[in-house]
């Protein structure tokens, strides 16, 4: 069984849909049992940081998450979470990655958020989520925050600067782009999630 926590500040459907889509089970919860039996956990988010994690607080996740030892995907602000400290708010993330998620510096001619289709550039192609990617496959973003790249960065992207696209440390993942939303590669890599 697949646990997709339920935040309440997420897009649970479309995540929802995708998984449905790899013919596996699933559970939206936020049930602590229910999220340390899950093999898979998936982290979606969407809105802002100090949102999502005084939600997590609230519902007594954030040790629970920090504890779990099977694969944890976080999407989009779920993956900005799994970072020390970011810089939407006065808000500290979970501590699972070394590093800062910043505001995407403004450039004339890109509009933030960055929303919209860019392509991958493979910066550790031996990562497990990349099975079957190419460099410049598409995927789809909408985001105005982003971790600059670094040792934990697996693929990324340009937009102004250079922006990890997927991240990994242990069995911690995270993808700043939308799967759920990027078609047949973004269908590949939840895939490739789902067999760790």
């Amino acid at each position: 069984m697949i646990a997709i926590i339920n935040t309440a500040v997420a897009n649970l459907s479309s995540v929802a849909h995708a998984i449905e889509r790899t013919g596996q089970s699933y559970e939206i919860t936020t049930d602590p049992e229910a999220i340390e039996k899950a093999s898979h956990v998936i982290l979606p988010g969407v809105g802002h940081a100090q949102a999502s994690m005084k939600s997590l607080e609230d519902l007594g996740l954030i040790p629970v998450i920090r504890g779990l030892k099977q694969p944890v995907l976080g999407i989009c602000l779920g993956m900005q979470l799994l970072f020390d400290k970011t810089a939407e708010g006065p808000s500290q993330g979970l501590g699972l990655i070394a590093g800062s998620v910043e505001r995407i510096p403004e450039v004339e001619d890109l509009p933030l958020p960055h929303m919209g289709w860019n392509s991958l550039d493979l910066d550790d192609p031996s990562s497990p989520l990349l099975r079957g990617i190419f460099a410049g496959d598409r995927v789809y973003f909408v985001h105005s925050y982003y971790a600059p790249v670094g040792p934990y960065t697996r693929a990324s992207t340009q937009y102004g600067s250079k922006i990890s696209a997927l991240v990994s440390r242990d069995n911690f993942f995270g993808t700043q782009f939308h799967p759920e939303r990027s078609g047949l590669v973004g269908d590949a890599i939840l895939r490739n999630f789902l067999t760790l």
